[in-house]
């Protein structure tokens, strides 16, 4: 019916992101709020109530079909959050409490998962059977998609890409593991980097600006685009701790593209190029030159949105 809609909600580390999608796929209303992941996850969900009643009292000829989440350790099979690294929530049965509260079908993925699915709904994987979706945020995310089915695993926990181990006794991991990928390559990783470049250059005003954290995407962009050396290092190690970890996936998956959302994807060429140099560099030779690394077509923000929409959509047809 036209009038139908579907809430969509991307949680993620920082803020948590919602719409209103029609069947579609055109956004009607989307919004974001911090996450507050330090809080219980009731904290969160009682910000999402108000927003949804609203919308309803303002479109009354309007049917909500259901909710779609994305979530870090959202469980496809028993819809839980469990235990999500950068959250401080435990697990909890996030598809139940919603069901009876809103009285409407709930349905949640991982939040990387429920971006794979808006790209290849809505996005540059239209026309893919095989690619990998990877989230830049507070941490690293993924969702792979072979032979046009997006992979679950037995236990809905496939496609954690984040905790790939790119350095043996790396860093310390906030899933209690050492040298994951995420612990480089995420805003929390290049946030480390940035911390280990300022014992070497205690002197650095480049640094002192990053250890800010704000705009430290847009500071560091543009150092780099003006040839700063320390800009320069920090992406290129965060571009080659990357293009390790796309080389094991690669190697195992053989994908037509990894395709990338959000946070540090935005740098684009400034870390891709030194992660394609050197997942190339560790690929095999049959593999070497054909696997893309793309930026995602769907606006920041909309992608999880979209994916957690299309959970509810798919079952509707």
């Amino acid at each position: 019916m036209v009038n139908d809609f579907v809430m969509g909600i991307d949680i993620g580390g920082t803020n948590t992101v919602y719409g209103f999608i029609n069947r579609e796929g055109e956004i009607i209303h989307y919004d974001q709020i911090p996450t507050n992941g330090d809080k219980p996850i009731y904290n969160l969900l009682e910000r999402l109530e108000k927003p949804l009643k609203d919308f309803l009292d303002a479109n009354s000829t309007k049917k909500l079909k259901g909710i779609g989440i994305g979530a870090p350790n959202g469980n496809y099979y028993t819809g839980n959050i469990e235990n999500p690294p950068n959250l401080n929530w435990g697990s909890i049965d996030i598809k139940s409490i919603l069901e009876k509260k809103f009285q409407s079908k709930v349905l949640l993925t991982n939040d990387a998962n429920a971006a794979a699915i808006g790209e290849k709904s809505y996005g540059a994987a239209k026309k893919m059977s095989d690619f990998v979706m990877i989230t830049l945020g507070t941490g690293l995310g993924s969702g792979i998609y072979a032979n046009n089915k997006l992979i679950y695993g037995c236990d809905g926990f496939a496609g954690e890409m984040g905790h790939i181990i790119v350095e043996n006794d790396g860093r310390r991991c906030n899933c209690g593991n050492k040298g994951c990928l995420e612990s480089y390559v995420s805003a929390n990783g290049i946030n480390k980097t940035i911390d280990q470049m300022m014992i070497k250059y205690p002197e650095s005003n480049l640094l002192r600006k990053l250890r800010n954290r704000k705009e430290a995407g847009k500071i560091l962009d543009m150092a780099y685009d003006e040839n700063h050396e320390i800009a320069t290092k920090i992406y290129s190690y965060t571009g080659k701790m990357l293009g390790r970890g796309l080389s094991i996936v690669a190697t195992l998956l053989s994908p037509e593209a990894f395709i990338f959302y959000g946070g540090y994807s935005n740098a684009g060429s400034r870390i891709f190029d030194y992660a394609e140099q050197e997942m190339n560099k560790n690929l095999l030779e049959g593999q070497k030159g054909k696997i893309k690394i793309i930026r995602s077509k769907l606006l920041d923000g909309q992608a999880g949105v979209l994916g957690a929409a299309a959970l509810i959509w798919s079952h509707e047809r």
